[in-house]
């Protein structure tokens, strides 16, 4: 039975108005025929030798074609996976019963703040977000010497106190509020809060480097760290692998899945038909919430977590993007503690410990580290690398650290 729009089931409610989903899941079936257009006929010759070269030129013009016919019918699919989750998509509903709006309301009003609307939701991982429909007081609600504006993180302490959750202003929220309505959106504070630390190391014979990197916040309690490198050195490596970071970031926050969102950026530069448009890809989701990680490898160097003395090993053997039209990310899973860093490294960090004692030992040497402070983790992992080869700097070189704490009462505990 088709669940009616702001009619609790089980205490879920759908997010959009009933007419909204169905446009959306209208859409996503549409987009999912023409993805079904685009698959071509997968039959080919298998020995291509044997076909005379004029007729081996148009095979491959056709196989391109098909190629690039099968990454669109793949982009399509997943703007049709998009809307059909965004139309499907429900929360945990928290009815507010009439005596705690009053509460909220009367609370808000002592402080210029007229209340409206109060809804609130819990997230599939547990956490809550608040939304508040209000606007500033008009002047004969407001006392003498009240401020004229109020921030939106004032409100976020008033609601946190009365609701005895720590809470913040969403991502991307107005700073202060208005004389008009408007919704705004707090979430709880996350479990575990991030620290991080970088150290570079320019080729020796260029004046930028080909690597570039990202912390990305969600704003849904998530922290994506994006680490590129792209192939050679020098001004156009740094563009590719820009390139590659500001994509991953945009199509993150345009909601696409991981994946999906690789399999795109892929696509678009094996498109090209430029080799040198390779770059490696590095990234590490973690939920803040959770402590869940997940770590997706696309040619990429080998990452490392550190707990205490203990130090655990991610590596993968694939492509770079841009080499073929399909590839298969390394996907693995980890849940991070309070106290584990997390190491990602370009290339040219290997490549100088192979010129000394080797990539091996990099664990132990890991592992033998006392610092807490992310920034000196990552110099003191340069540093030992450019000693190993004699500080030569052969190739880029880049170190990101991210540490991760629990937060309790204000302090960080360790």
């Amino acid at each position: 039975m088709r669940r009616q729009a702001g009619v609790k089931d089980d205490n879920r409610i759908t997010v959009i108005p009933e007419y909204g989903r169905q446009r959306l899941l209208n859409y996503a079936e549409s987009f999912r025929d023409l993805a079904d257009l685009f698959e071509g006929d997968e039959e080919s010759p298998d020995n291509v030798k044997n076909i005379r070269a004029d007729d081996r030129r148009d095979y491959l013009l056709q196989r391109k074609l098909q190629e690039n016919q099968e990454l669109l019918a793949g982009h399509l699919k997943e703007m049709a996976h998009i809307m059909a989750e965004v139309a499907r998509e429900t929360y945990a509903y928290r009815p507010m019963s009439e005596r705690k709006f009053r509460q909220m309301s009367k609370l808000l009003k002592e402080s210029g703040i007229m209340l409206k609307n109060f809804f609130e939701l819990e997230h599939e991982d547990g956490h809550v977000e608040i939304s508040l429909t209000m606007r500033t007081a008009s002047e004969k609600y407001m006392r003498a010497g009240e401020r004229e504006h109020i921030s939106v993180e004032d409100v976020a302490d008033y609601i946190s106190s009365a609701t005895n959750t720590k809470l913040r202003a969403a991502k991307n929220a107005p700073l202060y509020l208005t004389p008009e309505w408007n919704t705004y959106y707090f979430l709880e504070e996350p479990k575990f809060y991030l620290l991080t630390g970088t150290a570079k190391a320019v080729k020796e014979t260029e004046k930028i480097s080909g690597d570039n990197y990202s912390f990305y916040e969600g704003d849904d309690g998530r922290m994506a760290v994006i680490l590129s490198d792209g192939m050679g050195s020098g001004e156009k490596a740094c563009r590719d692998s820009e390139r590659v970071i500001e994509l991953t970031e945009r199509l993150l926050e345009a909601g696409f899945r991981k994946e999906a969102a690789i399999q795109m950026i892929n696509g678009a530069l094996a498109s090209s038909g430029q080799e040198e448009n390779m770059s490696t890809l590095d990234l590490c989701d973690i939920n803040l919430y959770t402590g869940e990680c997940e770590f997706i490898k696309v040619g990429a160097a080998c990452t490392y977590i550190k707990r205490g003395r203990l130090v655990d090993r991610l590596s993968a053997q694939n492509f770079p993007l841009g080499v073929f039209g399909q590839l298969e990310p390394e996907v693995m899973y980890r849940t991070l503690q309070n106290g584990d860093y997390v190491i990602m490294l370009s290339d040219g960090v290997l490549d100088a410990l192979s010129q000394g004692i080797g990539e091996e030992v990099l664990p132990e040497i890991i592992g033998k580290m006392d610092y807490s402070n992310p920034n000196e983790i990552a110099n003191q992992i340069l540093t030992y690398c450019l000693a190993q080869s004699k500080g030569q700097i052969k190739d880029d070189m880049t170190v990101l650290v991210t540490g991760m704490w629990n937060y309790d009462g204000g302090e960080y505990v360790q």
